[in-house]
């Protein structure tokens, strides 16, 4: 088996190997993987984060050797940049933009200099909401994972990442993680509200504020009311998304 790190700032991962495939999720600065299929121009991947599974350019990654992988797998107290934007200095003498939630422990390995702002240790869980607000107006992007795009499960699996907590990639699997709640007022901000279609799946999650208020994605990051209906938008006066289930994960 082979292993790879992402040397960019961020590197679309698509359902099929084929540019013009769907981009079903993001590697951003820093982050390994492993490669399950190398093609002559794409590789199938497995991030070490989430076993997320989609294909990538070989052209967008670096190859590293197995002990590497996995001396990064169980480093602990990982570095993840804090600023919506920083810069990384390459071994050329350029600066690299990595972005809020890139992994800045690995830019020694990569040969590279961080001097920026970064978490590397476990936040408490009133700090989730003061990142999530940090996304705010950041716009929907299926697969998206930056404050220059991103979905809703991108944006909640960011935030519980940034402050050392582990997510699933998507919605309905993360609706599987943690303790289920029987009502809004039993939750605290920083929970998770998840929200099904009219076939009953799962295809929306955010992030419970105060005040009966939730913060996520649609169009936009942004903030609205949230009762035992779903999600009510102020502006458009009219409900959004059903409410299936709320789950507390730390």
């Amino acid at each position: 088996m082979q292993y790879g790190i992402c040397p960019l700032s961020i590197v679309p991962i698509r359902t099929t190997p084929d540019d013009a495939s769907e981009m079903s999720s993001q590697l951003l600065y820093g982050e390994h993987f492993k490669v399950l299929e190398h093609r002559k121009k794409w590789s199938r991947i497995r991030t070490a984060h989430d076993n997320y599974e989609g294909w990538v350019s070989n052209s967008q990654i670096l190859l590293i050797a197995e002990g590497v992988y996995h001396r990064l797998d169980s480093e602990q107290n990982k570095k993840i940049s804090s600023d919506i934007i920083s810069h990384i200095s390459a071994d050329d003498g350029m600066l690299l933009p990595v972005l809020l939630g890139s992994m800045v422990s690995s830019s020694s390995l990569l040969g590279h200099s961080f001097e920026g702002s970064h978490i590397s240790e476990v936040k408490p869980k009133d700090n989730l909401v003061d990142t999530a607000i940090m996304y705010l107006k950041a716009p929907y992007l299926a697969g998206g994972k930056t404050p220059f795009g991103i979905d809703c499960s991108g944006f909640t699996q960011m935030v519980y990442k940034i402050n050392g907590y582990a997510l699933e990639r998507k919605a309905g699997a993360q609706s599987k993680q943690g303790e289920a709640l029987s009502f809004i007022e039993e939750s605290e901000p920083g929970d998770l509200a998840f929200f099904d279609d009219q076939d009953g799946l799962i295809d929306h999650v955010g992030i419970i504020l105060r005040d009966n208020y939730i913060i996520h994605v649609n169009g936009h990051v942004r903030i609205d009311r949230l009762d035992h209906t779903g999600i009510f938008n102020t502006q458009e006066k009219l409900y959004t998304h059903k409410l299936r289930v709320i789950k507390k994960i730390i």
